[in-house]
């Protein structure tokens, strides 16, 4: 198991940042600078590691739990929430841009997009729809 932290990894700097909306003991919660979706959050773990297959099975259960809180909160705050994506990218190759795991938590409205089919499976063209 990979355990690092980068120098001057933004990530870890949010942890006593104004931005953090929620935490627990082993992971927190703040929302994305760059959101697709009014709502759209990020999880991660506290420790600093690159991505999902370094973290324990603890911090697992620690990052599922603020997911599902924040789940909670947008669907109350929320009426015409209909759905969530929720997204890791692990890898250059698989677009991660910063080597802290955080997962994308984001809503989704009916008729926000012309065709939702598929999901995740959109990131790379012309998979998303794989019943024609």
């Amino acid at each position: 198991m990979m355990n690092y932290k980068m120098p001057e990894c933004l990530f870890c700097e949010l942890q006593s940042s104004s931005r953090k909306l929620d935490e627990n003991s082993l992971s927190y919660l703040v929302e994305d600078l760059y959101p697709v979706a009014q709502g759209h959050a990020l999880v991660m773990p506290k420790r600093c590691v690159a991505d999902f297959f370094d973290l324990t099975s603890e911090e697992i259960v620690a990052i599922a739990d603020l997911l599902k809180s924040r789940r909670e909160y947008l669907l109350s705050k929320d009426p015409i929430i209909s759905g969530f994506n929720i997204g890791l990218n692990c890898g250059e190759s698989a677009g991660q841009t910063i080597f802290h795991c955080h997962y994308h938590l984001i809503p989704r409205r009916n008729n926000d997009v012309v065709d939702p089919t598929g999901g995740v499976r959109a990131v790379i063209p012309g998979k998303a729809n794989y019943r024609k």
